[in-house]
């Protein structure tokens, strides 16, 4: 892989709460950084979100257009939500994850990837820009969740 990056946040809200939000991904362009659509476009096995599920999502990042389609690979409905990309630009593996901290939610977003020709020359810059996007993600997710109380 070429990039692997992770960010975190204290959330002050339940685990659940805040994973219910994040893992619906109705709500992708509401709250994550350069997504401006999002569809479930396959079911999981047995309907609905969860394992075998795929979204597709429309992202713009360094200025591109990037359609990708990720696929639910673990779901913890309260905890976890693994995905893996099955189409778009470049492979990528996407993990959220929503622990209880003392102070609320211990949210975090891991994204790993990479890819050749120009992905593979832009690793440093798109590392750096990846982990700024998913900070404020979890900021943003964050004042949505709490202006939602």
């Amino acid at each position: 892989m070429t990039i692997d990056v992770t960010a975190e946040r204290i959330i002050p809200l339940p685990p659940a709460e805040v994973a219910a939000y994040a893992m619906d991904w109705r709500h992708d362009a509401e709250w994550t950084q350069g997504i401006r659509e999002a569809a479930l476009t396959r079911e999981a096995d047995g309907g609905g979100f969860g394992v075998g599920a795929e979204v597709t999502r429309t992202a713009y990042f360094l200025g591109k257009r990037i359609d990708y389609v990720l696929r639910v690979a673990r779901h913890d409905p309260e905890h976890l939500l693994d995905m893996v990309s099955v189409a778009g630009p470049m492979p990528m593996h996407v993990t959220y994850t929503f622990v209880p901290h003392p102070d609320g939610t211990l949210a975090r977003i891991r994204v790993r990837g990479g890819g050749g020709g120009y992905y593979r020359l832009a690793a440093p810059l798109m590392a750096r820009k990846v982990h700024s996007s998913l900070a404020k993600d979890l900021r943003d997710l964050e004042l949505r969740l709490r202006s939602a109380v």
